[in-house]
């Protein structure tokens, strides 16, 4: 591709999308159906789109199990899918294998059997420490619930293992917020990811807005939750790497517990998705599997790749990517590598849009990158919007 880099000598990401959830929450767009009956003609798909790619990369280092509620699966069926996946691609020694767990869908003996099954992190849907904020999203789980699971993760010996939070609740402020991760960081995780509650068009959610049924938290008590959970959670040992996500690293630790695979989306890195709606992106082209269990399931039944678009980047495609994953993180982008990869200078670029959000307290130049700041990042739609455009 013209004016990029290629990724193929990257090691890779290796997603797989399980698109089984026991309900529907009804604020959440991600492709999923509530059949159950469909696991077992799902599973032989995977394996053999699986086997279609294999080899595609020269080596990964990282494996996903996402959703949906990949928790669905028996630790048999993901044992299952995780020998055939080592049998495709030559998967680095100490890769990181990561698995999405609802409370609600396991118990310790399940926890146990999925680390003998060979993945190493999990990644449990707490959402909230309050039932009424879960009874509000269509959680299937308590509070009590969440929490009995992450203190089942740890008796399985799991010592990777990440909690999802969801703030923005409408009545919610930041001292109650803050108090709610006051709960949190006394469970000791490695990793928190802290979203914004967003309001996804076509989801149940959306359609009670739109109704008047649901009133939706106002943007400026968003951004101080926003900054509250900076704030909170960089005073109790974690760092925050990118915008919703935090790593336990207190001073002096040498571990790093940032997501492996979630950093290979955010530094342009070779990944390949499995599973209905999964992306893949290598060498500068995208492509994606059907949003359709029906339409996937009967293109591997015809041996045919479950491809539903594909796209290569153009050299201005791949510059708006660079910069709006580079800002998401706290390191920023480095304009060295902006340079190597497109033959132009950053600022050439950007200037004097760059020059004018500096002088705005937007973005700041330190140690030879460029990075928003925390006021930047609380406005980092509106800020990357006009650096593009």
């Amino acid at each position: 591709m013209t004016g990029g880099a290629s990724t193929a000598a990257l090691s890779a990401g290796i997603y797989i999308h399980v698109p089984f959830c026991r309900a529907k929450c009804p604020y959440c767009d991600f492709y999923s159906v509530t059949d159950l009956d469909f696991i077992p003609a799902y599973i032989e798909a995977l394996l053999a789109e699986l086997k279609l790619q294999r080899h595609r990369v020269p080596r990964a280092d990282s494996i996903y199990f996402g959703g949906g509620t990949p928790s669905v699966l028996t630790p048999l069926q993901i044992a299952r899918i995780l020998e055939f996946i080592n049998g495709c691609f030559a998967i680095a020694p100490q890769a990181e294998v990561t698995l999405e767990v609802n409370p609600g869908t396991v118990n310790g003996e399940m926890l146990a059997e999925y680390r003998r099954s060979g993945i190493n992190r999990l990644n449990i849907g707490l959402q909230s420490m309050n039932d009424r904020t879960l009874r509000l999203l269509g959680r299937i789980h308590t509070a009590k619930n969440g929490v009995d699971t992450f203190r089942w993760a740890r008796r399985a010996g799991f010592d990777n293992v990440g909690l999802d939070l969801i703030y923005g609740i409408p009545g919610q402020t930041p001292t109650g917020w803050e108090a709610e991760m006051a709960g949190v960081v006394q469970l000791s995780a490695d990793h928190l990811s802290c979203y914004t509650l967003t309001i996804e068009p076509g989801t149940p959610m959306a359609r009670k807005v739109s109704s008047a049924a649901f009133q939706p938290l106002d943007e400026l008590t968003c951004g101080r939750l926003f900054s509250a959970t900076a704030a909170y959670l960089n005073g109790q040992g974690y760092r925050q790497y990118e915008i919703s996500n935090f790593a336990w690293h207190p001073e002096g630790a040498s571990t790093d517990r940032r997501s492996r695979h979630n950093l290979k989306y955010w530094t342009l890195a070779p990944y390949l998705g499995f599973g209905p709606a999964a992306h893949s992106f290598l060498d500068n082209t995208r492509w994606w599997n059907h949003r359709s269990l029906a339409n996937y399931l009967a293109d591997l039944e015809a041996g045919k790749p479950p491809v539903a678009g594909e796209e290569a980047l153009s050299r201005e495609q791949q510059i708006m990517e660079f910069v709006y994953l580079g800002l998401r993180q706290t390191q920023g982008l480095d304009p060295a590598d902006f340079s190597s990869r497109f033959k132009a200078g950053f600022g050439d670029c950007f200037e004097p849009a760059l020059s004018c959000m500096v002088r705005e307290g937007l973005v700041e130049k330190r140690s030879g990158r460029i990075r928003l700041t925390h006021r930047g990042m609380r406005f980092f739609d509106s800020v990357v919007d006009r650096l593009l455009s």
